[in-house]
C-alpha cells in the first residue's frame, strides 16, 4: 500500500512491517530492506501524526483481512509517490465501509495498531518478544548473510540500525497482543503483501 495512503503510519509502522515481512519470509529475508525506501522515514518523524492505539478486536482482524484483496487492487493501480484523488479515496472508504470500518482512516487506524504489535513478534516462535529484540534478531541475520550483496547489506544494516533508534511505542492494549497472535500467520500473509 503506498505510503500516501497510510498518513498514520509512522515511522516506526513502517520499520515494523518490514520486520515481520522480511523476517516472515525465508531465504532472502532482507531483501525487502533495499527494495523498501520507507518514505514515512524520510518525512521528518515530528510532523507524522501520533498512533492512536485502541483496543483491537476479532471483527475488527476479520475486516482487515476481508478488505486486503479489494484495497490491494485499488492501491496497486496507483502510481507511486502520488496523492489518491477523490474517486480513489471514495473507492477505499467504500471498501472500508463495507467491512464495518468507519472510514478508510479508522481501517488505517486499525491496520496500524495491528502493525505496532506485529513487529514485536518473532516470526520462528510466533511469540511476542518486543520490536527492539526482533530488529537486533534481523541485526545479527543480515551480518552472518553471506550471500547478501556488501552494498545491500549495508543499505538494510543502516535501516535496521535507524529504526533500532527510534523507539516503539509501549503497546497500551496488552490484550491486542493475544489477539494479534491468534491471527498471526493470516496477518503476516495479508498486511505482508502490502510491503512487495
Amino acid at each position: 500500500m503506498p505510503a500516501l495512503l497510510r498518513p498514520a503510519l509512522t515511522a516506526f509502522g513502517v520499520a515494523c512491517l518490514v520486520s515481520v515481512t522480511a523476517l516472515a519470509s525465508s531465504g532472502a529475508a532482507f531483501a525487502q530492506a533495499k527494495q523498501q525506501p520507507a518514505p514515512a522515514q524520510q518525512a521528518a518523524p515530528a510532523q507524522a501524526p501520533a498512533l492512536k492505539q485502541i483496543a483491537l478486536t476479532d471483527k475488527q482482524l476479520d475486516g482487515v483481512l476481508a478488505a486486503q484483496k479489494d484495497m490491494d487492487a485499488i492501491t496497486a493501480k496507483l502510481p507511486e509517490n502520488t496523492a489518491p484523488d477523490a474517486k480513489v479515496m471514495a473507492q477505499l472508504d467504500g471498501v472500508a465501509k463495507k467491512l464495518g470500518f468507519a472510514s478508510y482512516d479508522d481501517y488505517n487506524n486499525v491496520v496500524d495498531n495491528i502493525s505496532l504489535v506485529l513487529g514485536g513478534f518473532d516470526p520462528t516462535t510466533k511469540k511476542y518478544v518486543g520490536n527492539d529484540a526482533v530488529i537486533k534478531t534481523q541485526i545479527a541475520q543480515v551480518e552472518a548473510d553471506k550471500k547478501m550483496p556488501a552494498k545491500d547489506k549495508k543499505e538494510a544494516l543502516d535501516e535496521l540500525n535507524e529504526a533500532l533508534k527510534t523507539p516503539a511505542p509501549a503497546i497500551e492494549n496488552k490484550a491486542n497482543i493475544d489477539l494479534v497472535g491468534k491471527y498471526y500467520d493470516k496477518l503476516v500473509a495479508a498486511l505482508g503483501d502490502d510491503q512487495n
